[in-house]
């Protein structure tokens, strides 16, 4: 099975000259499915099989970009009360685990007022400890592709006037396998994979191809005399610079896991501002001096985190419950609880190994740190922009 987007093909890309998509498109990388946009598509399916009968196949969604891409099924049964259809997931090129795992979404029926409830099926993991986006004892099934499933299960009851009161069980065939070479067992994930995904589309992986395409965005940046560029980690990075700055496509850099490709090109090839955007976590590397911020080569250093609350103000009982926290994630809110500012902790000394890579470049450099959802946590400049 290979997904569609639209009829056929890879997901598209920008047109731009500059940003995210443009330096996809440059890579020559074919980009994949998340594992969400797979159990929305199967949702979608089973959803509509169970008030119409009949499995659509191929199964279009709509992405949180606004793309529609076509999901060929791999899998469909149809029961008294429920209904069972699967996807192959298509990680395009990036060497992905999950690539080529079977989504299944098994939709049963609930009483009206019900809602929409999750559960993990055999392969998909549950929450164990803090410091992740959803609570303990909830399926790893994170916010965007709960997201997602709801809005299509709302938009296939109001085509067919249901109350769209459904139990969805998300399973992945031998998830627990594929998850032990995965850092869910290490974050308290046990049983399975994490349902992820927050644009339903995987960007694809190579060192060399992207650190590639990040030279050329700089570029082009410079090209249209952009002064101010951005390197962001992610699309919600991307869109917390937007928002701040109003900066447009092509001053934004997708950097990724490559900070320090990003600094040592900018230090041959001068801006007047750099932005460093990411989530907490990732940025948190950085500031203790990690170039590659990728987790196969880079790890949260809870004992740099309790030494940076320590120099915050934290008394040694919460530094201690820093060393021991199960997350970057729980690390800060711990320190937030206890009005520790180690958000801005994080950006500062980010900062400052950002400007350590410089080596005196004429750059300006500042870091915002974001929390999952796109709310900074952190910054260099707490006073702001």
């Amino acid at each position: 099975m290979r997904a569609r987007a639209g009829e056929t093909g890879a997901p598209a890309v920008s047109e731009a000259k500059g940003g995210r998509g443009a330096q996809l498109k440059h890579t020559g990388l074919r980009p994949g499915w998340t594992t969400g946009a797979c159990a929305t598509a199967a949702t979608t399916a089973a959803y509509t099989a169970l008030l119409t009968g009949d499995f659509p196949d191929p199964v279009t969604i709509t992405l949180p970009r606004g793309q529609t891409p076509a999901f060929a099924l791999a899998a469909e049964e149809l029961a008294a009360g429920r209904a069972m259809a699967a996807v192959v997931k298509d990680a395009g090129d990036d060497p992905d685990v999950t690539h080529g795992a079977l989504i299944r979404s098994t939709v049963r029926l609930l009483p009206p007022g019900s809602g929409v409830v999750f559960r993990a099926g055999a392969g998909v993991g549950t929450i164990t400890l803090p410091g992740l986006p959803l609570p303990v004892g909830e399926p790893a099934i994170n916010p965007v592709p709960r997201q997602m499933m709801t809005e299509h299960v709302a938009l296939v009851a109001g085509r067919h006037g249901a109350p769209g009161d459904v139990e969805i069980t998300v399973s992945v065939d031998h998830g627990e396998e594929i998850a032990r070479s995965t850092w869910n067992p290490r974050l308290g994930i046990l049983g399975g994979l994490s349902i992820l995904g927050t644009t339903g589309i995987v960007v694809p992986y190579s060192c060399s191809a992207w650190i590639d395409s990040i030279r050329r965005g700089v570029d082009v940046a410079r090209a249209a005399g952009r002064t101010h560029v951005a390197g962001c980690t992610g699309s919600t990075s991307e869109k917390t610079v937007v928002a701040e700055y109003g900066l447009p496509e092509d001053a934004l850099l997708d950097m990724g896991d490559f900070a320090g490709a990003v600094l040592k090109y900018v230090r041959r090839h001068p801006v007047d501002r750099l932005t460093i955007c990411g989530g907490f976590a990732k940025l948190s590397k950085l500031a203790a001096g990690h170039l590659d911020l990728h987790s196969a080569r880079s790890q949260v250093d809870k004992p740099f985190l309790a030494d940076l609350a320590r120099a915050g103000g934290a008394p040694e009982s919460l530094a201690a419950e820093v060393e021991q926290a199960n997350t970057g994630l729980a690390a800060l809110q711990l320190c937030t609880a206890a009005g520790v500012p180690l958000g801005d902790l994080v950006a500062a000394r980010a900062r400052d190994e950002a400007l350590g890579v410089l080596r005196g470049a004429p750059v300006a450099v500042d870091v915002i740190c974001i929390d999952r959802a796109g709310h900074v946590v952190g910054r260099s400049n707490p006073a702001g922009p």
